[in-house]
């Protein structure tokens, strides 16, 4: 029984890591981070069109039960084991800031700011981030990588108090707390998928916040009302689906392969992809400066990726 166990084992070990080590290296993690880039850009569009036909409650509950059931699914399809307790404490943060955090606190912001507005200030995600990741995992930039992420950073702040008139709103509150808990999520994740396939750090963080979100999304139907349409349903199942899960999944293995900082900076194009997507999808009016702060930003995002660490 104890060779034939480790028979079994030792196959999903070697798959396992190497999902936790893709090929292509540094390029292919590179492109992988990318994907999710785009793929969370279209996040803030998803969840207004969600926002036509669901509740704000009900959204991000349903949400979540939707992308653990798809991750649930390719869980016990793989027949991969439960997570080590070691990685337990860890794979919670993910949840609390990547699963129930983010999408609570920016999908209640949506509700009075303008997706416009509320990617920009989400912009300092990628600053956060490298902060926190300098914290928890210890990583140590350059001198370049630090100027580049100030300065990307800079410009996204004087684009939102552009914006804004200088003057912050209610949602901004909401906006600014999404950034700590994501950038925690996103840290602890990064270092997680060094250790384990990140399609599993994401499918796990799902699992285990399911008793949380099938009891609030049990209550949020019975008081939110819920209206079938085209653009709702389409914009849950996005958020669900492509952002919730196969956005996190290729996310977090391009910061296994190519480090959190620099994955993390890549995220400085994600304002500027989401003010594409609310001019097409949503009827939004772009702001003049954009052009001029994706130009920058553009810049910022390649000198942080030449930087050494």
């Amino acid at each position: 029984m104890r060779a034939q166990s480790s028979a079994t084992a030792s196959p999903r070990i070697a798959v396992g890591a190497a999902s936790a080590q893709p090929g292509g290296g540094a390029s292919f993690g590179t492109v992988q981070a990318a994907l999710g880039v785009v793929a969370f850009s279209l996040t803030f569009p998803a969840t207004a069109w969600g926002l036509e036909g669901f509740g704000p409650w009900t959204l991000i509950a349903v949400r979540s039960i939707l992308a653990a059931a798809v991750a649930g699914g390719c869980l016990l399809a793989l027949r991969v084991a439960p997570p080590e307790r070691r990685h337990r404490l860890g794979l919670a943060v993910v949840g609390a800031g990547v699963v129930l955090g983010f999408p609570l606190l920016t999908t209640l912001a949506l509700q009075t700011s303008t997706t416009a507005h509320a990617a920009v200030v989400v912009g300092l995600l990628p600053l956060t981030t490298a902060l926190l990741s300098a914290l928890r995992v210890g990583t140590r930039p350059s001198r370049t990588f630090w100027i580049a992420a100030l300065a990307g950073a800079a410009a996204v702040i004087a684009f939102t108090v552009q914006q804004s008139g200088g003057a912050l709103t209610s949602a901004d509150a909401y906006l600014f707390a999404a950034l700590l808990v994501c950038a925690a999520g996103y840290t602890e994740g990064g270092r997680l998928a060094r250790e384990m396939p990140g399609w599993q750090v994401i499918g796990w963080a799902l699992v285990l916040c399911l008793p949380l979100t099938v009891p609030m999304a049990a209550v949020a139907l019975s008081y939110e009302p819920v209206h079938l349409a085209a653009h709702a349903v389409t914009g849950l199942l996005w958020v669900a689906i492509g952002s919730q899960f196969l956005g996190l999944v290729v996310w977090y293995r391009g910061m296994a392969a190519i480090g959190i900082p620099k994955a993390s900076q890549l995220q400085l194009a994600q304002p500027l992809l989401t003010l594409v997507w609310s001019v097409l999808l949503l009827g939004e009016h772009l702001p003049v400066a954009a052009p001029l702060t994706a130009a920058a930003v553009l810049v910022c995002i390649a000198v942080t990726q030449r930087a050494r660490g």
